[in-house]
């Protein structure tokens, strides 16, 4: 009986994905942005993330209940513990629900604004898991607006301003991945003959292209404008801008691992490591580990040396 339960509750907590909690870092955004580094900024951020990583394991074990016929046809979410048997639709409704409660919960505890934005991810997550991911571009936007509310999700907790070049960098950024994702699954569902997903039949590999490159460049000319510095109602100073060519070199890194070619040379290599999961991506590929550390390193010395300007009030723009 031991046995039994230590068993569904490992694979209950494989079924929560968390491999996938590190997206849920981007709460630290905000205040990273603002150079705001006391402490009681950085808990609260830290109890966003907590909520998010809650709420978003409650989603997955929807979507993994509602999507259990398709993935048993796909060549690797057969082996998720929902379509695979090893744990029942209902445990993992039940558990869901459970994590989404604690979720809302807890965010209300760390600040009244939170709940409210765990509680709008959580209703457009239920909406995509029923119906928004089988229409063409909401998909994509529901995708994205995950990040994007982790995001704002850092500001709420914090309790700071900001600025609408940073949210459009975020979410362009976010759009840019989902597309990715989507490009990624659109040819594993080409060379096995099987759609795995409904939506996939309304797109072409030529319409994800056009999409990337509009929106990469996009998101790219964004962040600029956002170093560029107060002048522009950006960054608090314009030494942000020295992040720049991280922010491009980040960019080109992503659209070379999913260039099928590439992606064809490196898959016996690193299976795992695809754009349809950018997860995996960026906790596997070494370029983009050193570049995003480049870019670390360069926002916190830039942040630090530009701490004596700060408004002790809090009154930053990010």
């Amino acid at each position: 009986m031991a046995v039994n339960l230590f068993t569904f509750f490992s694979e209950c907590c494989y079924s929560c994905r968390p491999r996938q909690w590190p997206k849920n870092l981007l709460v630290f955004a905000a205040p990273l942005f603002a150079f705001r580094f006391e402490a009681d900024v950085w808990l609260k951020s830290g109890g966003a993330m907590v909520a998010f990583c809650l709420i978003s394991s409650a989603i997955y074990l929807l979507n993994d209940c509602l999507d259990v016929a398709a993935d048993r046809a796909h060549p690797s979410k057969r082996y998720r513990p929902i379509a695979a048997g090893l744990v029942s639709v209902p445990a993992a409704l039940t558990t869901a629900a459970a994590l989404a409660v604690v979720s809302l919960s807890f965010a209300a505890w760390v600040a009244p604004g939170l709940a409210g934005v765990v509680l709008l991810y959580g209703l457009i997550q239920v909406g995509y898991c029923f119906q928004l991911k089988r229409m063409p571009l909401l998909d994509l936007f529901c995708i994205a607006s995950g990040f994007l509310l982790r995001a704002i999700a850092g500001v709420v907790a914090g309790g700071f301003g900001f600025s609408p070049w940073f949210l459009l960098t975020v979410g362009l950024l976010a759009l840019f991945l989902a597309i990715e994702k989507r490009k990624a699954e659109l040819r594993v569902a080409q060379d096995l003959g099987v759609i795995t997903r409904k939506v996939l039949e309304r797109y072409s590999l030529p319409l994800l292209l056009r999409l990337e490159s509009l929106v990469a460049t996009s998101a790219f000319m964004s962040y600029s404008l956002w170093a560029a510095g107060p002048a522009l109602n950006g960054a608090s100073t314009t030494w942000m801008l020295l992040t720049v060519p991280f922010v491009l070199v980040g960019i080109f890194r992503y659209q070379l691992l999913s260039d099928p070619e590439e992606a064809e040379r490196r898959r016996l290599l690193t299976p795992e490591h695809t754009s349809e999961k950018p997860e995996e991506i960026l906790l596997g590929d070494r370029g983009i580990q050193l570049t995003l550390l480049a870019w670390l390193f360069t926002v916190v010395v830039v942040g630090l040396s530009h701490r004596a300007d700060l408004l002790p009030e809090g009154g930053l723009q990010l």
